[in-house]
């Protein structure tokens, strides 16, 4: 595009004559808001044009195809308009293809910062008051500045997380990027083990082949297969459900959370018979979330993954410490939120909520009344006052809440870690430590249940006085109920993702539990139609 002297002043014109100026289409969804963001833009530079030079233009056109990359689409930044820049056209097209580049530019740097869906609409989280709520990135000046290098410009946009940089690079460099189709391994029939003949054993052989999981060369070489006697035929031969192909099977129920024993049950089948674009999507999906919590996460701070049922301890920005918790089930989800943890109940006693009362406790208690002094349990009014138990109309009980005792069976265990939220629920110790051991852990009432929660509390007091952890041993020893302050809060984030990157550069996909990811595909498809 010719440059002639009053190229700002027409710049100018058809900038603030938009979108009528240019006849754009509404597909390109050219919002008042993209409108007013290109004004800034052009006013901040004195309405210069800026996409003069070839070489920028090749520049911007690779990282904008690189885009697919963050999960997003390249054709949504104008990528037609920075081509048609090079090809004979009136200096009034030249000056719209100019103003659509820059929109592109600018869209594709708020997205590949804030996301391209508006978290607080789609996966609302709550926010205790005194947590500062993210804020759109002031993109006007990121841009401006990344006119001198953009390829500097999009990776500082990006999130510097190390989880939303690995997922990145594993989608990169995926299979499934060139996987159209894998198949599907037939639902019918018994749960596979090893010495089983089953006509579904080529699929799932297949299947796991194109996913990476057995080696082709193994199969052209048939060192993949154990069975080796000449009398057998080849064809039964196939049909055999082996060692090795259950090897296969438990690395991949490892990579996608499932219990890994090698057994091909209804859950492994759900997950093989997930497409590639599925999967494409569920990945997509989890960088458009890591591009909203990247600005949540404090260098010093405690993270519950609920997906993965886990909880990561950080500490100037390093995880220090990890273990296994036990989140909400489906029916009673455990939030989406950031607080603050405030203080520790130690040797706490447990209220029951009303819904556990009524649809957990209640039919107990009707068919055993000792049910309650077996569990440690009082009746109590809504003053505090004890009532005898034989007294109650069970039935039809009203005005009364059941308070457990403290103690080792107390279904709070020895201590509860508190922060302010409208749901009631709080990270604690359980009793029911053997449900750790389980792959899947959506087992409790919405609270989290923390493996181990004595090492998070000697985590959440370093710092602390000796003189302090020595005054918190002997209330624990005492076996009384106490609260605890902590000298300074410590941020608390319950968080839902469901991809993730392990240390091997290993894709590790999560069940989507909550169903959230359904919702956020369909979003996101919209957004970038």
């Amino acid at each position: 595009m010719a440059q002639t002297s009053n190229s700002p002043n027409m710049l100018a014109q058809t900038l603030n004559a938009l979108p009528q100026a240019c006849a754009i289409p509404a597909s390109y969804r050219l919002s008042e808001q993209s409108i007013q963001r290109l004004q800034l833009f052009y006013q901040t530079i004195n309405y210069m044009p800026v996409w003069q030079d070839a070489a920028q233009r090749r520049q911007l056109a690779d990282l904008l195809q690189d885009l697919r990359f963050d999960g997003l689409k390249p054709a949504q930044y104008q990528l037609q308009h920075i081509a048609a820049l090079a090809q004979p056209a009136s200096y009034e097209q030249h000056l719209c293809d100019e103003l659509l580049v820059s929109h592109g530019y600018l869209q594709a740097l708020q997205h590949l910062s804030d996301g391209v869906l508006d978290p607080d609409t789609v996966e609302p989280y709550w926010y205790e008051a005194a947590v500062q709520q993210p804020k759109q990135t002031p993109i006007i000046q990121m841009a401006v500045a990344g006119l001198h290098d953009l390829p500097q410009i999009f990776a500082q946009a990006r999130p510097q997380t190390s989880t939303y940089q690995a997922l990145r690079e594993a989608l990169q460099n995926s299979a499934l990027l060139q996987q159209t189709d894998w198949g599907s391994v037939p639902t019918q029939g018994r749960s596979l083990r090893v010495g089983m003949l089953d006509v579904r054993v080529p699929r799932l052989q297949q299947r796991l082949q194109l996913a990476g999981y057995i080696p082709e060369q193994a199969l052209a070489t048939n060192d993949f297969d154990d069975v080796k006697e000449t009398e057998v035929t080849s064809e039964i031969d196939s049909l055999l459900y082996t060692e090795a192909l259950a090897a296969a099977v438990k690395d991949f129920q490892h990579d996608h959370y499932l219990e890994a024993d090698g057994i091909v049950g209804p859950a492994t089948l759900r997950e093989l018979n997930i497409s590639p674009e599925q999967r494409l999507q569920q990945i997509r999906v989890n960088l458009e979330r890591l591009r909203w919590l990247d600005k949540h996460f404090e260098p010093t701070m405690l993270v519950v993954d609920i997906a993965g049922a886990r909880l990561l301890f950080f500490r100037d920005g390093n995880i220090v410490w990890r273990t296994r918790t036990q989140v909400g089930t489906v029916r009673r989800q455990t939030p989406l939120l950031k607080s603050r943890i405030t203080h520790l109940t130690i040797n706490p006693t447990w209220t029951v909520p009303p819904t556990i009362l009524r649809e957990d406790k209640l039919p107990d208690i009707r068919r055993d009344l000792g049910y309650l002094a077996r569990n440690n349990m009082s009746v109590l009014d809504y003053q505090g006052n004890v009532l005898d138990p034989a007294s109650i109309n069970w039935n039809a009980p009203s005005g009364i809440m059941l308070r457990q005792g403290p103690g080792p069976s107390n279904a709070l265990g020895l201590v509860a870690i508190r922060f302010a939220n409208p749901f009631t629920v709080y990270l604690h110790d359980t009793p029911s430590q053997h449900l750790f051991g389980r792959a899947t852990r959506t087992v409790s009432s919405g609270c989290v249940r923390v493996e181990d929660a004595q090492k998070l509390v000697e985590h959440l007091l370093v710092g602390t006085s000796q003189q302090e952890r020595e005054r918190i041993e002997a209330i624990q020893a005492s076996g009384k109920t106490q609260q605890v302050n902590l000298s300074k809060p410590v941020p608390v984030l319950l968080a839902y993702w469901t991809v993730e990157v392990d240390i091997d550069n290993r894709l590790r996909f999560r069940s989507d539990s909550y169903g959230y990811d359904a919702k956020l595909v369909e979003a996101l498809q919209a957004a970038q139609r």
